[in-house]
């Protein structure tokens, strides 16, 4: 038990939330249009014999070569052995520009040596993470950086790989296991396939960033539904 709470604290959990880099196919300069293309023709299984760029507004985001990341959502638990209460302290990262996000979330990953966690992160949200700091030019802060490393040096946990149980066939979304374990959703105003149309067309990025922050909550509430303890800690959120 003291082992795991003494790792608890070291964990960063985190969810990034994207859209794509422009609002328009039209808009997206004329090279990567046709990679834009080319990346369609792999989609026809869902979408049979789409408009070139019709599928871009709703599916850019989810790539980093065409999306961009426009926030940022962070959270971690400081424990109280005491009181046997869990703090759990979050936070969102925002800017006008992209860069600017990175560049603090780079700050962030290099104060601390800390865990990430993520649900789907290995997968979505670490990678994801690490291109977009490419892009800019930015050098990646130790945590994500994967290159000559062993996979037990990773300090990568991911909530649906821990679900998974070394299930290879079995991808569980997020809703679901907050479902399972009696999790209030993060789901109230929006959810992930909204979130380009709330970005570009309501222009409500206060709604992206709740919606973000709820994201970061509910994975650390799974995270310790998926480590259950004989003796359970009260969670207490706490401003950051």
């Amino acid at each position: 038990m003291a082992e795991f709470f003494d790792q608890l604290g070291s964990l960063l959990f985190l969810d990034i939330e994207t859209a794509s880099t422009s609002e328009s196919f039209e808009a997206l300069e004329p090279r990567l249009q046709q990679e834009w293309i080319r990346k369609e023709k792999f989609m026809r299984s869902e979408h049979p014999d789409p408009e070139p760029g019709s599928l871009y507004f709703d599916r850019a985001g989810i790539h980093a070569e065409f999306g961009k990341i426009i926030c940022i959502g962070v959270g971690y638990f400081q424990v109280k052995k005491r009181d046997k209460k869990l703090l759990f302290r979050s936070k969102i990262l925002a800017a006008e520009e992209e860069k600017e996000i990175l560049l603090e979330m780079k700050a962030l990953l290099e104060r601390k040596k800390w865990i990430l966690c993520a649900h789907n992160g290995k997968e979505f949200d670490f990678p994801y993470l690490c291109r977009r700091m490419l892009i800019h030019g930015i050098s990646l802060p130790e945590p994500l950086q994967l290159a000559g490393k062993k996979p037990w040096e990773l300090r990568h946990v991911d909530t649906m790989y821990l679900w998974k149980f070394g299930d290879y066939k079995h991808y569980t979304r997020l809703e679901l296991l907050a479902g399972v374990f009696g999790i209030t959703s993060s789901k109230i105003s929006i959810d992930g396939s909204e979130v380009n149309a709330t970005y570009y067309q309501e222009k409500n990025l206060e709604k992206i960033k709740a919606y973000c922050l709820r994201d970061v909550e509910v994975t650390a509430r799974i995270y310790l539904a998926l480590n259950p303890q004989p003796e359970p800690f009260e969670v207490v959120l706490v401003d950051a």
